[in-house]
């Protein structure tokens, strides 16, 4: 009978991981040296020749200037975390409202609600449709006013238009000259909130992302007319 005699190899133990020192430590650190190099310069000095007390008590200052800073640093960054968790739990109850924006919004068969802003002095006003690709898809004369629109999707032959998404801009014309052209509001659900480098972005139904300071108003789709 063979017997082997290799002897089993253990893994060497990796070594342990270095973490960087905080702050708070390389501050301590800094300042025993600063008050050890103040110490060793005192000694050091030229007794015919001393040096100034004021310039110790500018050089202690303005450590203590930089320590401070450093402390205010920590409780920024702190309060900004604080802040952005307290802000996502906030937007958490946005999820599942409707939002107002200018972004484009999805159309799967329910009508859109828009918020048009004519120019003052027009006369006639028209809504332009562009599909996905920016593409004009409907151009159609409404009413000149600020009031709600709603838009029914319906192209002029009387056929839905397909699912997807669609942006809206209102045209104002004063005796048959162009005014303006501005992009128009809308209502869409919000179904994400997101933070990225900072920012909260919520993300509509149908995939458009907008910035959450650029929502102008929330309302509850069941209370919606």
């Amino acid at each position: 009978m063979e017997i082997s005699t290799n002897t089993p190899t253990v893994p060497a133990t990796p070594p342990p991981t270095t973490q960087p020192p905080a702050a708070n430590d390389l501050l301590a650190s800094d300042y025993l040296t600063f008050l050890n190099m103040l110490a060793v310069q005192m000694q050091n000095q030229d007794p015919l020749n001393p040096i100034d007390s004021t310039d110790f008590s500018t050089q202690l200052a303005q450590f203590s200037a930089l320590e401070q800073q450093v402390k205010t640093n920590d409780l920024l960054t702190g309060l900004g975390a604080q802040m952005t968790l307290s802000g996502m739990s906030e937007l958490a109850g946005w999820v599942g409202m409707e939002a107002r924006t200018i972004a484009p919004a999805q159309f799967d068969g329910d009508p859109i609600t828009l918020i048009p802003s004519p120019a003052s002095l027009s006369d006639k006003t028209f809504l332009i449709v562009r599909d996905e690709a920016g593409a004009v898809v409907q151009r159609k004369e409404i009413p000149v006013s600020a009031a709600p629109y709603v838009w029914d999707g319906i192209d002029d032959s009387g056929s839905a238009f397909p699912d997807g998404l669609y942006s809206f801009e209102v045209e104002s014309q004063a005796n048959g000259e162009i005014l303006d052209t501005t992009n128009v509001a809308n209502y869409a659900q919000i179904v994400e909130a997101q933070t990225n480098n900072g920012q909260v972005i919520l993300v509509m139904e149908g995939g458009a992302r907008v910035e959450a300071g650029a929502v102008t108003a929330l309302r509850n789709p069941l209370l919606s007319p």
